[in-house]
């Protein structure tokens, strides 16, 4: 029988991983005062409001509510157990833990069972697809033409590359091990005809796994083994409950690391591109799911690096596919892009197979462009450049470009550059410029034009922080009473100071007004039997309910004095204890005196009436202290 992992174990787990370097793994983090900041990876934000305290090992997201440790933010992100969390960081620590303990021999109901169902399906799947590729004759073929194109047997396991052969096989599988019908329905590796018979999607396929974030198989792009008029060269699966191409990057569960290291991402066309780099030692390479980048996978990108380089195809699709890349891009993110050009009009694939990996890695350290530099060398494309109105028309379309720069020194390397090619005066050019940037800021309602070349820069970034209105952890999304102010730092103060703890144990029939405060009390109560000083990442693992762990990492992002007093103490328990029944002693005096009028009482009504007009004077008196 599994054993319970237990507390000292999770502590020494704890303990011995920073929490900022865990979860700088899927956030990139810029320290912002005592905290790091970074995009939320819970929801889309465009201004970082998802801090880190290293100090305290916890994270907030002023925006969202979330909070926790480093156990509940990889919980939250991948759905897991806490076990299973465990594991994760344990792992990430290279801390080993006992096979007794391990989240496979805790088995725990995971968040959503049928998607805990789907993840199984995959990797099964996954396994069987490989198992036949490297160790039957069925895979024969397939695994020959993978190591034709260069792929060796590691590269192979690394990436889990499997075959799907003509004779089906998944769906006998899966039937011999009695699988949920309506699970393989649902899993989009079968196609099923109008009687609902099933039948498996992938037919003699090379099939390449779809990760997710954290590795684990969601979908297959199979491709043709032996062309056909009436086949897609790829086939992917159709999108699922766990698949979804718009927010997938292919390889990026095992660039991240690689990203984070280079401070730089680059974005290839297709998979044997990005296979072919990891293999040659650029392991900071993914693919979008055969279309344009989507604002989804753009976020997933912009959360962990500010540089992106778009690798395609030299040729001629490849080279309009990387001129609508740089567009979308430069529109809709934050990235600064750049370009790698592989040579003589190859895809990085065929150029590593045939000038070798030596050169293949030059071309990636030497060949990096500007997307200016792209776009004067795109623009020469279909024009014949030794013709007087084609090069009219060429510096045209380049001063249109440079007029968008904001670096003045950027704008004159390239004019440099084509005074150099054009055999042209400078002092022109950057008259025609001059009239490009104005033209621009009227449009932009700038009602004029600069006597610099330069173009006023765009506007400063938004400062790493919370916003100005926050949800900060409390009970309600706007601004918070004098009442719920007083309970967040009370409760503050009585976790982190057992002196005040002892203090207000002593107080007969205390509690707070909100239910969240008073269970999180009740947790501590709890929490004090077993143990004699807080420890907040402790603390939030003993809290069963998950939706109280944010509102108590909340608390350690106020603002407050180091020192608490006990005029501050009492002056907080007068606020709860005494100003809130007041509300309360109101809506009862109410209900006795709408009693009293049903029965006729005229004196009661009028002590009534008195009581309340009293209580009303209470509550006026108090809601200007608060004002």
């Amino acid at each position: 029988m599994a054993n319970r992992i237990p507390e000292e174990k999770v502590e020494q787990v704890r303990s011995a991983v920073n929490i900022a370097d865990f979860i700088g793994q899927y956030v990139q983090l810029k320290k912002a005062g005592k905290n790091l900041f970074g995009l939320c990876p819970f929801h889309e934000e465009r201004t970082p409001s998802f801090s880190v305290n290293e100090q305290k090992q916890i994270f907030h997201c002023f925006s969202c509510g979330r909070g926790g440790n480093v156990f509940s933010f990889i919980m939250d992100l991948e759905n897991l157990s806490f076990p299973e969390a465990v594991v994760k960081v344990a792992d990430f620590g290279h801390i080993d833990l006992p096979a007794s303990y391990t989240a496979q021999s805790q088995p725990a109901a995971p968040k959503d069972q049928q998607q805990a169902d789907l993840l199984k399906l995959y990797a099964d799947s996954a396994k069987m697809y490989q198992h036949i590729l490297v160790n039957t004759e069925l895979g024969e073929p397939a695994l020959k033409y993978l190591h034709e194109r260069g792929l060796d047997d590691e590269t192979i396991k690394t990436f889990g590359i499997g075959y799907a052969p003509a004779n089906q096989l998944l769906l006998d599988f899966f039937k011999e091990h009695q699988t949920d019908y309506q699970l393989l329905r649902q899993s989009g590796l079968f196609i099923e005809n109008q009687a609902g018979d099933l039948r498996d999607r992938f037919v003699d396929r090379v099939l390449f796994p779809i990760k997710d974030a954290s590795g684990r198989v969601i979908a297959f792009s199979g491709r043709i083994l032996k062309k056909s008029p009436n086949e897609p060269k790829y086939l992917n699966s159709p999108e699922t409950k766990l698949f979804n191409k718009r927010s997938v990057l292919f390889n990026f569960d095992l660039a991240r690391g690689p990203i984070r290291q280079q401070k730089s991402v680059v974005l290839f066309e297709g998979f044997m591109d990005v296979i072919a780099a990891y293999r040659s030692g650029i392991q900071n390479g993914v693919a979008s799911m055969g279309t344009s980048l989507t604002d989804e996978q753009i976020y997933m990108l912009e959360r962990v690096t500010d540089t992106l380089y778009v690798c395609y195809d030299s040729d001629m699709p490849g080279q309009k596919a990387t001129d609508r890349a740089l567009k979308l891009l430069g529109g809709n993110s934050r990235l600064n892009l750049g370009v790698i050009q592989m040579p003589d009009g190859m895809d990085p694939d065929e150029y590593l197979r045939a000038q070798g990996q030596e050169k293949f890695v030059q071309v990636f350290e030497d060949g990096k462009q500007t997307p200016t530099a792209f776009e004067m060398q795109y623009l020469k494309h279909d024009l014949n450049l030794q013709n007087t109105p084609d090069q009219l028309t060429y510096l045209q379309a380049v001063l249109q470009q440079l007029a968008h720069l904001s670096s003045s020194v950027e704008q004159d390397l390239y004019l440099n550059q084509l005074v150099a090619e054009f055999d042209l005066d400078k002092d022109d050019l950057k008259q025609q410029l001059r009239s490009l940037v104005g033209q621009q800021a009227v449009r932009r309602g700038g009602g004029g034009h600069s006597d610099e070349t330069q173009v006023a820069p765009p506007p400063a970034p938004a400062p790493l922080g919370p916003p100005p209105a926050t949800v900060d952890g409390s009970t309600n999304s706007g601004p918070l009473s004098r009442v719920e102010k007083a309970e967040r730092l009370l409760l503050y103060r009585l976790l982190n100071d057992h002196d005040v703890w002892l203090r207000l144990m002593a107080i007969a029939g205390f509690h707070f007004v909100h239910d969240s405060y008073q269970q999180i009390l009740v947790y501590a109560e709890a929490y004090f039997k077993t143990h004699n000083q807080f420890d907040l990442g402790n603390f939030t693992d003993f809290m069963t309910d998950s939706d109280l762990q944010p509102v108590v990492t909340s608390l350690e992002f106020m603002d407050v004095a180091n020192e608490s007093s006990k005029e501050e103490i009492a002056d907080l328990v007068n606020v709860i204890m005494n100003q809130q029944p007041l509300v309360e002693q109101i809506n009862s005096k109410k209900a006795e005196l709408m009693a009293a009028k049903q029965i006729g009482n005229r004196d009661l009504v009028q002590q009534l009436t008195l009581a309340l007009i009293d209580l009303y004077r209470q509550q006026q008196q108090v809601q200007r202290a608060d004002n």
